[in-house]
C-alpha cells in the first residue's frame, strides 16, 4: 500500500504541482471529492466526483471497506472527469466528539530587528497548543481569534509588524482519537494521503457568512442526511459547536412509512415532489408509487407528500432552537445560515423562519458546477486550505499545526520523535531563508 500511495503522490506531483487541491467530503449519503484549481491568484473548482455513501450511519463510519469503496469510487469519477490522479486531499471532519475549547500563548519576537515573521506565528501558535488534553482526545487544528502585538489587541495578521511580545487567543479543536483515526485509516486505504484535517463547520463558515455575520453572531446550520450540524459564529471565529442526530433521511423514512413503500422509492418521491410547506404544495402535482405487499401503483399528490415532510423539518428546527439555547445563545443578529443537501428542498427556508422566528437564508457557493447547498462543506474545505496558504505565503512555510498523516501513526511508538526533526528543520529552512 505504501509503495503504491508514494506512485501517486509522484504522479499527482508532476501533473499538478502546488496548484490543484482537493477536498473529500464523506457525508451520510453522499461521499463528494472537489478539485480546485489556483491560477494566479484565481481559484476555481475544476473537478467534482460523487458517489453514493455506504458505510456511513448518522454520520459515523460503521463499515471500514464500505466507506472505502466509496471514497475511492467519488475519486474515481472526479479523476475522470478532470484526466488527473489525485493522490492527496483534504479531509473534512465533524460530529458530536469535536470539542471547542480556548488557549493563550505567549512568545518573544526572535528576529533581531523585531520584525515579526511566519516562525513566531508557528511558535506563539505552538505555544497556545501547550493545553492538558485527555488521553482519549487529541487536537486537530488552531485557530487564532486574534494577535496581540505588545499589548496591542485585536490584530488579525501580525506579520511585518514590529514587536518584542507577541500573543495569541486563540480556539483550540479537539476530537475523539477513534473516530479521527477510522476516518484516516478510511482515506489511507483509499490509497490517498492525507493532507489536513478541516472542521467542517469551520470552513463552511468561512466560504458562507460574511464578515458582519461572523462578527455580530450567527449559527450556521449544515442539514445532512444522517446528521444536523450546528456553529455558532461570534467576535470573527467559531464559538461553539454541536451535532444532532436527526437529518434528511429521517424525512425518507416518514415517507415510506406515510406511503407504504419502499426506501429507496420514497428517497426519488422527496428529490422530485418534496415539499416542506404544505401552503406551496400543488393539489395537481401527482405521481405513483408501489406499495409494499403489493404490485398495484398508487397514486397522491405533492400535499400528501408535504402533510408528511413539514412536520418533520418543523422538529428539526425545534431541536436546533433547542440546541443553539443549550450552548448558550439567544437572539443572535446574524440569524440563521442554512446549508446542506437537505435545505435544497422547497420550502425548508418558509418553515425555518417560522419556526426559529428569526432571519434566515440559505447558502450555495457561488462556483459553476457546485451551486447547491450539498456542496457547501466540500468547497469550504478547499476555501478553509487555500485561506490558511494565503496566510503562510509570506513566510513560505509549513502549517502551524500537527499534520493529520503524522497524528495517523500515533499507534506506534514513535511519532513524538518524527515529528521534532521534522519541526526543528522547518525551523532551520525557514532561518536559512530569512537571513
Amino acid at each position: 500500500m505504501n509503495e503504491e500511495i508514494m506512485m501517486k503522490l509522484g504522479g499527482a506531483t508532476e501533473l499538478s504541482g502546488n496548484d490543484i487541491i482537493v477536498s473529500l467530503d464523506i457525508g451520510t449519503s453522499k461521499v463528494r471529492a472537489i478539485i480546485g484549481e489556483m491560477n494566479n491568484g484565481t481559484f476555481n473548482i475544476i473537478g467534482v466526483g460523487t458517489a453514493d455513501s455506504e458505510g456511513i450511519r448518522k454520520g459515523a463510519i460503521v463499515d471500514i471497506d464500505q466507506t472505502v469503496q466509496s471514497i475511492r469510487n467519488a475519486v474515481d469519477h472526479a479523476e475522470r472527469m478532470v484526466g488527473i490522479q489525485i493522490s492527496e486531499v483534504y479531509v473534512g471532519i465533524a460530529g458530536n466528539h469535536i470539542g471547542l475549547q480556548t488557549s493563550h500563548g505567549v512568545v518573544a519576537v526572535s528576529n533581531e530587528d523585531r520584525e515579526i515573521g511566519e516562525e513566531d506565528i508557528e511558535r506563539v501558535l505552538k505555544a497556545a497548543e501547550v493545553i492538558a488534553v485527555p488521553p482519549e482526545r487529541e487536537i486537530i487544528d488552531v485557530v487564532a481569534k486574534q494577535y496581540v502585538v505588545d499589548g496591542l489587541e485585536g490584530i488579525q495578521d501580525p506579520r511585518g509588524m514590529i514587536g518584542v511580545r507577541l500573543e495569541v487567543e486563540a480556539t483550540i479543536i479537539t476530537g475523539a482519537k477513534t473516530p479521527i483515526h477510522n476516518l484516516l485509516r478510511c482515506v489511507e486505504k483509499s490509497g490517498l494521503r492525507i493532507k489536513d484535517l478541516v472542521l467542517l463547520p469551520l470552513g463552511a463558515g468561512q466560504l458562507s457568512l460574511s464578515k458582519d455575520e461572523k462578527t455580530m453572531g450567527s449559527v450556521l446550520v449544515d442539514i445532512g442526511a444522517g446528521s444536523t450540524t450546528i456553529a455558532v459564529f461570534e467576535e470573527g471565529s467559531i464559538a461553539a459547536t454541536s451535532t444532532l442526530p436527526i437529518g434528511g433521511e429521517y424525512v425518507t423514512n416518514d415517507i415510506a412509512y406515510g406511503l407504504r413503500t419502499l426506501t429507496d422509492q420514497a428517497e426519488k418521491v422527496k428529490l422530485k415532489y418534496g415539499c416542506a410547506w404544505y401552503n406551496d404544495a400543488a393539489p395537481d402535482v401527482v405521481f405513483k408509487v408501489t406499495r409494499i405487499g403489493s404490485n398495484v401503483d398508487k397514486e397522491f399528490n405533492q400535499q400528501d407528500l408535504a402533510a408528511i415532510i413539514e412536520p418533520r423539518v418543523q422538529e428539526i428546527f425545534q431541536l436546533v432552537q433547542a440546541e443553539v439555547k443549550r450552548l448558550g445563545y439567544t437572539g443572535l443578529p446574524g440569524g440563521y445560515i442554512l446549508t446542506g443537501g437537505t435545505v435544497a428542498m422547497p420550502g425548508v427556508l418558509e418553515v425555518a423562519q417560522h419556526e426559529l422566528a428569526a432571519s434566515v437564508r440559505i447558502a450555495v457557493p457561488d462556483f459553476i458546477g457546485v451551486r447547491d447547498p450539498g456542496y457547501t462543506s466540500g468547497v469550504g474545505i478547499l476555501h478553509n486550505a487555500i485561506r490558511n496558504y494565503r496566510l503562510r505565503t509570506a513566510g513560505g512555510s509549513s502549517s502551524n499545526v500537527k499534520k493529520p498523516a503524522n497524528r495517523a501513526k500515533s499507534s506506534s511508538p514513535a511519532p513524538e520523535s518524527e515529528q521534532k526533526p521534522g519541526l526543528i528543520e522547518r525551523l532551520k529552512n525557514m532561518f536559512s531563508e530569512f537571513i
